[in-house]
């Protein structure tokens, strides 16, 4: 899947364009069915498929007091859509700037940029431009004039409800993840850049790798038992490898920190290269135990070990 950034780079040579638009977060089982529709429509008339999407969800810039924990990192957002087998995908770098575009702008653009827009493929209740003014019936409207075929996907139901980021994300973050990953249609799992954390960890003698999860959902915090996967921008190490691992999400109560943080960090069993800066995406096995303060390092040391022998047993 190619990425581009603006329209005019995707030269379509004459090619019609089929479009699907929609921030996709998650890129749920509802997501799924408009990106296949538009890949459907693209083989049918020999045009290009191309996902439109945002690198950051649009209430950062126009309800920054309203902003919704993310499901996925962008970078596992693409990797979600491009298994899909989009052709192209335009993202769109949502700032002030373009929030004050109406949506009739918006599509207009598109047609002038594109060249023919073959079908434009959204949710049902899909709202956008400048204070969500455009929506469904705007689009069709702007269908008729430069003709294009509008597609208003329904929801996709799963347990007589409507699948949606935020009933996914209150899964997650009720710790049922069971329920998050049928949503989702593939197995849930958190993304994040290793960063560098206090060194703790390899003083208790099982280094961790500290992931940068800020804005994302979280699940309740505890000890897990987690499949990590390395998601490498180094050619030292070996993208896509899987190691079993030991996660914790929690503000360390052992310690004396009069201003405590929530870290996530995952001990990976058997690995021992420096992970500094290589994205982490982790899948939940089982939670071993809630978090817990102990009477001492020792303490906590000796849990830990215990808990990567109970981590062990669940493969």
């Amino acid at each position: 899947m190619t990425i581009i950034h603006a329209p005019t780079e995707l030269k379509p040579d004459r090619h019609k364009v089929c479009l699907a638009i929609g921030f996709f977060d998650g890129v749920h089982l509802g997501h799924q069915q408009i990106i296949r529709q538009t890949i459907a429509d693209a083989r049918q008339h020999e045009a290009i498929a191309l996902v439109i999407t945002f690198d950051q969800h649009p209430n950062v810039i126009v309800a920054p007091d309203r902003v919704p924990p993310l499901i996925y990192s962008l970078p596992q957002k693409l990797r979600a859509i491009e298994s899909l087998k989009a052709d192209t995908l335009l993202l769109i770098h949502f700032d002030k700037f373009f929030s004050q575009r109406t949506g009739e702008e918006f599509i207009r653009g598109l047609a002038r940029d594109l060249g023919q827009i073959q079908s434009l493929c959204v949710g049902a209740n899909f709202v956008f431009g400048y204070k969500r003014g455009g929506d469904v019936a705007l689009l069709r409207q702007l269908g008729v004039e430069l003709n294009f075929t509008v597609h208003g996907m329904a929801a996709v139901s799963l347990d007589d409800q409507a699948v949606s980021s935020t009933r996914i994300r209150e899964a997650i973050q009720a710790g049922d993840l069971d329920s998050a990953s049928q949503m989702l249609g593939r197995a849930y799992s958190l993304a994040g850049t290793v960063i560098r954390g206090d060194g703790l960890g390899r003083q208790l003698g099982f280094p961790t790798a500290n992931l940068d999860t800020a804005g994302l959902a979280l699940p309740p915090n505890g000890v897990y038992a987690v499949q990590a996967r390395i998601i490498s921008r180094s050619p030292a190490l070996s993208s896509g490898l899987l190691c079993l691992a030991v996660l914790n999400i929690g503000h360390r109560p052992t310690l004396q920190n009069p201003k405590p943080q929530l870290r996530v960090e995952a001990h990976l069993l058997n690995f021992q290269d420096d992970l500094y800066a290589q994205e982490l995406e982790i899948t939940f096995l089982e939670k071993l135990r809630d978090e817990k303060k102990f009477a001492s390092l020792e303490e906590l040391r000796l849990q830990i070990a215990r808990d990567i022998e109970g981590a062990k047993l669940r493969v």
